[in-house]
Formats: structure tokens, sequence, C-alpha cells
């Protein structure tokens, strides 16, 4: 098992599970949660699943692993646009699996090089690319200029 020399650490805190609230221990998000009615839920209004969270930070993160992967190249990726789908069903082995699709647009990079940057990004330095491998199907959809 791979170790890390910690540069930052942020704790959350669920009360109530999938109806409740989560919030971070130094208070700059909470969100109010909510079971959508697909899972069989109420889907209050202005509430959120866990996969929004996953979805939002996976998105953010992989778009800061791009750029970061684009300067070391002396490229620029700072207007790509990533987006997360994150979706999550019952697994054939038993229990519930999540499913990913990044997708990534820049208008601005030709496809080949864009390509190179994002498979760069997912397979070296994005930590939500390294805790999903092997265990969550991550599909990558890339479209440069």
């Amino acid at each position: 098992m791979d170790t890390i020399t910690p540069l930052f650490t942020i704790s959350a805190t669920a009360t109530g599970g999938r109806n409740g609230v989560t919030e971070t221990s130094d208070h700059a998000l909470r969100a109010e949660l909510s079971v959508p009615r697909a899972m069989g839920g109420p889907q209050k209004p202005g509430r959120v699943t866990p996969e929004h969270l996953f979805a939002a930070g996976y998105a953010a993160c992989f778009g800061g692993a791009l750029d970061y992967v684009a300067r070391q190249q002396h490229k620029d990726a700072s207007g790509a646009r990533v987006t997360c789908e994150v979706a999550i069903g019952p697994r054939a082995l038993g229990g519930f699996g999540l499913a990913v699709r990044l997708g990534v647009e820049d208008d601005h990079l030709p496809q080949a090089e864009l390509l190179a940057l994002v498979e760069e990004a997912h397979e070296k330095i994005c930590p939500y690319s390294h805790a999903t491998r092997g265990n969550v199907i991550v599909e990558l959809r890339v479209r440069g200029a």
C-alpha cells in the first residue's frame, strides 16, 4: 500500500444517513441530504445526495490535476470544462456500487493533445482517480478543438 505525506486534512460528519445532514469540521460546507425518488426516497427540494458531493469533488479535483499536467508540459488547460457524472445502483455481486463518467471539453486544445493530458491526469495525478481505480468503473470522454 502506498503512503502519503498529508498536506491538508479535513473531516466531515453526517447525521441521519442519506436523509440527514453532513458538515465539514471547519463549517465551510454543510449539506442537507435526501434520498432521490429513483431510490425510493422523498427527494426533498434543495437537498443533495452523497453522489452529488462525490461528482462535484471529483470534477474539481480532476480539473486541478488536468491543469497541473498541462502546465508541466507548457500547455494551457485552465479553460477546460470537466463534468463528472456519478451513477449508483445494485451490483451483480450484491450491495451497491458506483460508476463514473468524466467528460472533459476544451475548445483551445487539439483533440489528441487534450486526450493525452486527460489520460496522464487520470493515470498519474488525480487522487480521486487513484482512489477509484480497480473499485469504480470510470469512463473518460474527451472533446478538444
